[in-house]
């Protein structure tokens, strides 16, 4: 049996960036406050981590009123220009750790909304990189989460809208749904704002899961990244699972499995993989 494991799996540049800083601030201020302002990534065991050496999170700005001393890092989805203000406001040292890919789209969504342009943001409306992105249109501004809500929009066709997306969002559904938009006589401007590192990873393991018998996607429970790889995934491979840890895996010898392919998504430390990894090739 053949094992492959995704070339483009585990940590992305912005999550790299992230975790790195997190974690050299509490090398570097021993005995120091040290917060995130949400969990750094959308991975439980890495923010347990954190925890455990001292780190807080922090959930919502009525928080920050209790903090007189410390760093916050801003986590790597980034939070909303409100957000910002609040936490520049205590006073406290802050430390961005924003993915400088999502950081971009505040700037697009900045600069095409003050130019009088409506902006439509493809991705999901409760996750955090959604609700930051939204607060930096000053105009009017819309989140379309599928090609279905693309269909049901109505909006004015003598507007300009501008068009960007969740940097995870599953490439093959934005642009089906910006065919859309496009086909209902809407005025708009594309700019595809889906990071490189998810582009390369979502291509290759929907070609893995082509292959495959088996397909093993590894992430967090809330990764909106992961969530995209397993549903890119199960529509190549039916015995496609998604796990968080090794626990989570079940599965039973089949001599008529001759290729498992293993993916993760963006926010998965490379110990897990690997350890996934290994307990397959030894048992299957």
């Amino acid at each position: 049996m053949e094992v492959i494991l995704a070339e483009h799996a585990g940590f992305c540049f912005g999550v790299t960036k992230a975790v790195d800083t997190v974690y050299e601030q509490i090398k570097n201020n021993p005995g120091m406050n040290i917060y995130t302002y949400g969990p750094i990534i959308h991975n439980e065991i890495v923010v347990k981590d954190m925890e455990e050496k001292g780190v807080k999170v922090i959930e919502s700005v009525d928080e920050l009123e209790g903090i007189k001393s410390g760093i916050i890092v801003i986590r790597s989805h980034g939070v909303t220009r409100e957000v910002h203000e609040k936490i520049a406001a205590t006073g406290l040292e802050i430390i961005d750790a924003t993915c400088p890919f999502v950081k971009r789209i505040h700037k697009i969504v900045s600069e095409e909304s003050a130019k009088g342009k409506s902006i439509i943001v493809v991705g999901s409306a409760n996750h955090p990189e959604v609700e930051g992105i939204v607060s930096y249109a000053d105009g009017e501004v819309f989140v379309i989460d599928s090609p279905e809500s693309a269909e049901n929009f109505r909006g004015d066709r003598d507007k300009e809208y501008t068009i960007v997306s969740q940097t995870t969002f599953n490439k093959n559904k934005f642009q089906e749904t910006v065919e859309i938009f496009g086909n209902n006589g809407y005025n708009i401007n594309i700019v595809n704002t889906i990071c490189n590192a998810t582009d390369e990873r979502q291509s290759e393991a929907e070609n893995i899961a082509s292959r495959a018998d088996v397909m093993i996607v590894i992430g967090g429970a809330h990764s909106s990244n992961s969530r995209k790889l397993y549903e890119i995934c199960n529509q190549k491979c039916a015995k496609t699972y998604f796990i968080q840890t090794l626990d989570d895996l079940h599965l039973e010898r089949n001599e008529a499995v001759k290729l498992v392919g293993i993916t993760a998504g963006a926010s998965t430390p490379k110990n897990i993989i690997e350890e996934v990894q290994n307990y397959v090739r030894r048992n299957f």
